[in-house]
């Protein structure tokens, strides 16, 4: 019973020591933040960047920057103002100021930095690849535009890795919305999407599915269309597998092929006699 009373006061001590130290910060924060002494501000507010209190550093870095802007002290805070939106995850305000830093502060020495962290942050903000792809695509061009300004970077190797990875999640957007037509049944523009997605990307690691989804949406085109029709799509049937096989001759889905195949021969040899 001691014991356990002995630890209610500590817990209810250490709760007390807690809130009076956050309401103690808090307090001080709010000073600060109606004080007219901008040397405070900027004090405190790169001890709250380096003690990676973003959002308060952010805060007293949004007025702090009209303050020092045209001084000595103005491309220290802009670069941090910046990462303070990074760091917070807002990506996309952060990469608004990579930028604006690099267009305003050329020869700064943080200007290779900066214009590397505006393409990292739309790399950052790429969606999953079932999504719409405009920022992946805007972070290949801002990645190249970088490698391209500066070839010599040590960051290029960085940039090149970034740049395969998000061509990559291309190459899935691309197969997983020419599936799509296929999983819908709709097996016309499945043939015409996955073919397109072959071609644009001819050494995708999907390329063994879209052959083969290819050769699948003819067949079930064909065996789904008006008699006058089968004919021909038979025969595309029979071309798409010739295409499979010579590619993947040992493919899992072979036997499947096969058999399709020989529907699609044993149609054409019935509509012959």
């Amino acid at each position: 019973m001691i014991k356990k009373t002995f630890k209610g006061r500590l817990f209810f001590i250490v709760i007390l020591l807690t809130t009076s130290i956050i309401t103690t910060s808090c307090n001080e924060y709010q000073k600060i933040l109606k004080s007219s002494d901008y040397e405070l501000k900027y004090q405190k507010a790169n001890e709250y960047y380096d003690q990676k209190d973003y959002t308060r550093a952010l805060t007293l870095f949004d007025e702090l920057i009209t303050i020092y802007r045209g001084t000595n002290k103005a491309e220290e805070l802009y670069i941090r103002y910046s990462y303070c939106y990074f760091y917070n995850k807002d990506y996309m305000m952060a990469g608004h100021y990579f930028s604006s830093f690099a267009s305003t502060f050329k020869n700064s020495k943080y200007t290779e930095e900066a214009e590397y962290m505006t393409a990292y942050c739309y790399y950052k903000d790429s969606p999953p690849s079932s999504l719409d792809q405009s920022n992946t695509m805007k972070a290949i061009e801002q990645m190249q535009s970088f490698i391209n300004r500066y070839s010599q970077s040590e960051r290029v190797g960085e940039a090149n890795k970034i740049i395969e990875l998000l061509r990559e999640k291309l190459e899935e957007k691309s197969y997983l919305s020419a599936r799509l037509y296929y999983d819908l049944e709709n097996y016309k523009a499945a043939i015409q999407a996955l073919k397109t997605s072959s071609k644009e990307y001819p050494d995708s690691k999907y390329r063994e599915e879209i052959l083969f989804l290819i050769l699948k949406s003819s067949f079930l085109l064909a065996e789904n269309s008006i008699e006058a029709k089968k004919t021909e799509r038979f025969q595309n049937t029979e071309k798409e597998y010739y295409n499979f096989v010579a590619a993947f001759p040992q493919s899992e889905n072979r036997k499947e092929a096969d058999k399709l195949k020989e529907k699609a021969s044993d149609y054409l040899a019935s509509v012959k006699k």
